[in-house]
């Protein structure tokens, strides 16, 4: 098994701090055996907001996925704003392997990180988002001993993502919704970034070279939440 790399707990809005209406969500959180890796979204909401009115938007984008697309609760695990604000996302304990309902046929055992904004072409991605989602990613794959910068196996859950159900299939262990499900998220600009954010997750965590994680040695805990995707 991996060892854990100790990597400092970012800061976390909670849940409570921006008042999520918890009886709007699925009673019970869902868990895996670990995370593995970790997806990037962006919300596909404006970038012209002022970071002070977060909260709010993560309130409407809570109603939307929980009465709109019945997904139980937030699909993101976190939620990072152009302010490099991090927000708890879906419930069950940040520092816990929530399965969230972010990406179809990959919730199992990752997370799912989402930036407040939409990225596509020519879009400035703010470098506090950036340097926030890379600390974040440190944090939660170092909990597991993943390295940022390597790769790992999944085997999808659902036909509808980009692999027929059973198919493993190798991630960078910090990859974007694109990369599991077929959409434009996290958008281009945003894609085009990963790179420099697993390279900065990696020198968070101390290391110098990538290595490849078997999905195996982690195996998902009981439950299944409702599939999501952006």
């Amino acid at each position: 098994m991996a060892l854990p790399r100790t990597v400092h707990r970012p800061a976390i809005v909670s849940r409570a701090q921006w008042r999520a209406d918890e009886t709007k969500r699925d009673r019970h959180a869902h868990y895996a055996g670990g995370v593995r890796a970790v997806f990037i979204h962006h919300t596909d909401t404006p970038n012209g907001y002022d970071c002070a009115d977060v909260p709010r938007t993560l309130r409407n984008l809570y109603t939307g996925q929980t009465r709109d697309r019945s997904w139980g609760d937030l699909g993101y695990n976190f939620l990072v704003d152009k302010c490099g604000t991090i927000y708890e996302g879906r419930a069950g304990g940040a520092d816990r392997p929530v399965v969230g309902s972010h990406t179809l046929g990959f919730n199992q055992g990752t997370t799912g990180i989402a930036a407040i904004g939409t990225f596509g072409p020519g879009a400035p991605v703010p470098a506090a988002m950036e340097h926030a989602i890379a600390a974040l990613a440190a944090w939660k794959l170092g909990l597991g001993g993943v390295d940022p910068a390597g790769k790992v196996r999944l085997t999808s859950t659902n036909g509808k993502s980009r692999y027929a159900k059973g198919t493993s299939a190798e991630f960078d262990a910090i990859s974007g919704h694109r990369d599991g499900f077929a959409t434009s998220c996290p958008g281009e600009a945003l894609f085009a970034r990963l790179p420099a954010i697993r390279t900065l997750a990696a020198s968070l965590q101390g290391r110098s070279s990538p290595r490849i994680l078997s999905g195996a040695r982690l195996a998902a805990g009981p439950g299944s939440p409702r599939s999501g995707g952006e």
